[in-house]
Order: C-alpha cells, then structure tokens, then sequence
C-alpha cells in the first residue's frame, strides 16, 4: 500500500497520522488541512485560551517539526476543492495529489445564525477557530453586553469567561430549559444557578426575532417582547458535521459520512473518522463530538486501513470546565427513564447517574473525580449498580472497584 491521504487536520486527522507511523506504516503519509496552523485542540479554546491563560502553542496536539520528523507531509491552509475518486486524485490550490486510501477527518463547524438575523452584522461570534477566538476576544472588554444564544455547554462555558472577563451576559435557550437535548432536568439546574449565582441571566423559552445596528449589531429583540442593548452577539446552536466534500464526491451521507463499524465508506479505498462520520452503535447510528472519539476512532481506522478488522466500540466520555466546576461525563444518556443523585464529599459536588430499564449508562460527575471514574468503569465493564445504593450516602462506592 502507498500514498495515504488524510483530510482534515484535526484531533482525528493528527491522531490517526500518528498512529499510522506508530503501527509501521512507511510509505507517502499527507495531511491537508484549511487553517494555517497545525493541528491543535479545540476544546481549550472557549475556556483557558479565551481567558489567554495559555499561549496558541501550548494549543498543539503535537509540535509542528513532529510532522517533518515523521514524514507526515503536512499541507496547512490547503483547502481540498476537488475529489475525483475513480482516478483517486485529490486537488488543492490547482495542485493534485494522488491517493491509495483516503480518510476524511473533516470534523464539524459551528451553525449560523440565519442571514435574516444577522444581517451581516458585525460582533456575531462562534466558537470554533483560533481566528474565531483572537478575533472575539478583543472585544470581551469589562463592561460590555453579550447576549448568548443556546444553553448548551459551548453557550455556558462562553457565559463563564465572559463573567471571569467582568462582561455583562445573558443567555436564551429557545427549548424548555438549557441542557435539554444533552442532560438531565437535575443537571440543568445545576449549572443554571451555577450561572446565576455568578450573575448571569438566563431566559429559556424565549428565541430570538431581530438584531438591529447599522454596522455591528446594537439591540436585540427577543421573542418575549424584550429588546436590549447589546455589544456582541456570541452563538452557541450547534455544529454540523463537515461533510459537504464527500456528498459532492459520491459518497453515502447520513448526519455525516456514513461509515461501517471498521469505519470504511460506501468506497472500500475511502474511510472517515471523528466529528464528520456517522457509525454503527447498538442498532443505531450515531456521531459523537469529542476528543475520545476523535482520538479511538481515528487510532482503529489507522489500524483497519492496514488490515485489521477491528470495530469500533466507543467508550464515551466528556468533560466541561465553567467557573470552579469540573463536569466529567461518562457514558450516553440517550433514552434513560430514571436517575439517581449522590452527593459528593465536597461542597458543591454532586453525581447524577443515569438508567435505562434498571442499568447504568451514563454518569455526570460535577466536582467529582471518583464518582466519575467508578462510573465509567462500571458502564465499561457492561455491569451496573442499583440505584438504591447510589443515592445511599453510606454505601461505600469502593465496593464496586472491588468488585
């Protein structure tokens, strides 16, 4: 086999190129991504980077002489504006590159707002670049109004720095409450007078119906009626997995790229890996946002391009920083009819474990390392705890590590 190309150069993108020299894989290795930076991670933007409490190289996943030493032809501000898959030729600022296998790792970008909202309006923020976050950062100034929209985690890690910053925030959830599509009722109201205590206003089932300014937007209309003068708008709706490039190419989309459990295409030379690739799991099919996904995901796709059979089987976790509070998740909550509460050994530290049918499978730990750990380790091992010990404070959760 010879001349592996990866597009997307990402957590996915770098991961599975390491991993490619890591297992033996010696022949022509090339990465194209569309930033000019290398590979970097992303969920320290809206947190750490954002408050500049680190610098953008601290950001990379790997050094960038990583890539030269490895012999990982790495093409940055390269974006790919052709695939031609019956020729396995890819085309990139009017140069062509030839491929063997070819795995997407595309990843996913932010939803926009509707033109009819924002108007081309200057001081619409998203969360996703380093560009996007130098780019909004000057202008979380102490004292300015940002009006946030959504209530999922992007939305209220944003919220938190822009209080650590002394800006002004509030934040509209259009559905019944923030969190809704990710979490429980018991969590939400957690982290809602997590902000609220921290001076944030949060308004749920309220959308927004205009913003208004000359050039940058200065006034927003929501649709309860109110209407507030605003410095910045920052939008926080949900990604889209990028997948455009492979649907022009042919290939099968379904809420992504449409892959088997080895993560192989509807082209057997073509596989995707991370945010863009939708997967098989229990009956179903799905696509996770994370950087365990990114990272598992791409490692066995590295291993199956050269001959194993592996499938994919992922062990889900994720994790939020806003305020002094560490979320760690394990598991998918998706389809739980119960929950049960434990309250942590330190003040402000609480776990909600999640059932389905009588099992455990998923976990939010809010300042709660070991519940989390213990958590995970049982959702791992297909085993499950009952309820009724979980919310007993004298049931000594070593237990089940013994176990």
């Amino acid at each position: 086999m010879k001349d592996i190309v990866v597009i997307g150069a990402g957590q996915a993108g770098a991961s599975l190129c390491a991993k490619l020299r890591q297992i033996g894989y010696g022949e022509k290795l090339s990465l194209f991504g569309e930033e000019v930076f290398p590979p970097y991670q992303r969920p320290p933007l809206s947190k750490k980077y954002l408050l500049g409490e680190i610098d953008v190289e601290r950001l990379y996943i790997r050094p960038k002489k990583f890539y030269s030493e490895q012999g990982i032809d790495l093409n940055l501000n390269s974006p790919i504006s052709k695939i031609d898959i019956r020729k396995k030729v890819i085309y990139s600022k009017g140069n062509s590159t030839s491929f063997d296998q070819l795995i997407f790792t595309t990843g996913s970008t932010p939803r926009k707002l509707p033109n009819s909202l924002s108007q081309n309006l200057k001081n619409i923020f998203y969360v996703r670049s380093i560009l996007d976050v130098n780019y909004m950062a000057s202008h979380l100034v102490e004292g300015k109004k940002v009006l946030i929209i959504g209530g999922g985690y992007i939305g209220l890690e944003a919220a938190s720095v822009c209080r650590k910053l002394g800006v002004n925030v509030k934040i509209i959830e259009m559905d019944k409450r923030i969190l809704n599509r990710v979490s429980s009722s018991e969590t939400a109201n957690y982290f809602r007078e997590l902000h609220q205590n921290n001076g944030v206003e949060i308004l749920e089932r309220v959308t927004l119906d205009a913003l208004i300014g000359e050039t940058h937007v200065e006034k927003a209309i929501l649709s309860d009626g109110t209407q507030m003068n605003i410095d910045l708008v920052i939008a926080g709706i949900g990604v889209l997995p990028n997948d455009n490039l492979a649907s022009e190419s042919g290939l099968d989309i379904e809420n992504g790229i449409k892959t088997n459990s080895l993560g192989q295409t509807s082209n057997e030379s073509i596989w995707a890996a991370g945010d863009c690739s939708s997967f098989p799991w229990r009956g179903k099919r799905i696509r996770l946002e994370s950087v365990q996904n990114a990272i598992d995901q791409s490692e066995i796709v590295a291993e199956n391009i050269l001959g194993e059979k592996k499938s994919y089987i992922p062990s889900p976790w994720f994790w939020s920083d806003q305020y002094d509070v560490k979320l760690q998740i394990a598991g998918l909550n998706t389809g739980y009819d119960q929950i049960a509460v434990r309250k942590g050994d330190r003040d402000n530290s609480v776990s909600h474990w999640y059932y389905k049918s009588g099992k455990l499978i998923s976990v939010d730990a809010m300042n709660d390392p070991r519940s989390y750990m213990i958590g995970k380790r049982i959702i791992e091992s297909g085993n499950t705890v009952s309820p009724i010990d979980i919310e007993n404070p004298e049931y000594d959760l070593k237990k089940l590590i013994k176990k």
